[in-house]
């Protein structure tokens, strides 16, 4: 069998970032089997990258020590790469700094890897540009374009190259989670803040839950998140009128997305739940503080509006919140 090896790290929104890119690798090669190597991260069962992807784009992952120095995983590594019986790589990694591609690049060639495409072999490839006077970065995923023009042009505003091609189970999971809303129209909401940069505030919520719900007394609040964001949507339950569904922790990503894709607008801070939503087409309101430059990060898919405030996320007014949320819903 014809394999081909992806080396991709990355989180949920990291690998969400890639799938234009994944799609058009499934186009060129299609009679491959396609592995991608990641990371797995030690308390979960599977790669993040393949809850998001599924086994439509990717058939399996090999894990990958993120990190080690040790001699004896890099070598057990090396064993398993050379039992692929390839030596093509498709080289789909986030920013590492030359160094670490360098270095990376005489790994694989020591594991047998001698077509490499895709390797930012320059400063300007593994970085983002930075826009004179703005200071806005570049997205995430031109600068893959770029780094992967190989590959040759990708639509990236073409909504179909964001598909995640949920299937029937990952479809009805995703109705079942919505069901209790009683066909209301849906509002979605992640409120997750694990990283304190990107915590509006519990505060901030409950006024915008008020507000909102205030004008859409008629809707349901869909809520998807981590086991432990839960918690804070019971705190928060007297804040809004209708319906609630809370689905933190309950969800796989995938079927996140299908819960999440017949909302009529989704709000949430810098985190993989927000580019779910803008995957599946649902109309986002980002918010963004001093974590990360504005633009690099923010949802690229469908039609979204981004507060990004460099003095931190909770500079972001409630009104402003509102105002984004009625421009898309009118």
């Amino acid at each position: 069998m014809k394999r081909l090896l992806i080396y991709r790290l990355g989180s949920l929104g990291d690998t969400i970032i890639a799938v234009p890119f994944f799609r058009r690798i499934a186009e060129l090669y299609p009679e491959h089997e396609r592995i991608v190597l990641t990371n797995i991260p030690i308390s979960s069962k599977a790669a993040p990258l393949l809850t998001v992807l599924g086994t439509s784009l990717v058939h399996r992952a090999i894990s990958y020590p993120v990190g080690t120095r040790s001699p004896a995983a890099l070598w057990d590594l090396r064993r398993r790469l050379l039992e692929l019986e390839t030596d093509t790589m498709i080289y789909l990694m986030p920013s590492r700094g030359l160094a670490g591609v360098y270095r990376d690049v005489a790994y694989f060639r020591l594991c047998g890897f001698r077509n490499l495409h895709g390797v930012p072999w320059t400063r300007d490839l593994d970085t983002c540009r930075v826009a004179q006077g703005s200071g806005e970065e570049e997205p995430e995923c031109e600068r893959l374009a770029r780094a992967l023009s190989c590959l040759g042009p990708i639509d990236l505003h073409d909504q179909a190259n964001w598909d995640l091609s949920l299937d029937a189970a990952e479809i009805a999971a995703g109705s079942q989670a919505v069901a209790g809303l009683g066909g209301a129209p849906v509002i979605a909401i992640n409120m997750g803040g694990k990283a304190a940069q990107k915590d509006w505030g519990i505060d901030n919520w409950r006024r915008l839950l008020t507000a909102i719900g205030r004008s859409r007394p008629d809707h349901g609040l869909l809520v998807v998140g981590a086991r432990e964001d839960a918690e804070r949507v019971q705190a928060l339950r007297d804040a809004w009128p209708g319906p609630v569904s809370n689905q933190c922790g309950t969800l796989s990503p995938r079927e996140s997305a299908a819960a999440i894709k017949g909302s009529r607008v989704f709000i949430g801070h810098d985190s993989g739940p927000l580019h779910l939503a803008s995957a599946v087409r649902v109309p986002c309101v980002g918010l963004f503080g001093d974590f990360n430059r504005p633009r690099k990060w923010h949802p690229y898919a469908g039609d979204n509006r981004t507060l990004h405030d460099m003095r931190g996320v909770r500079a972001i007014a409630v009104e402003q919140v509102v105002s984004a949320v009625a421009e898309l819903l009118g």
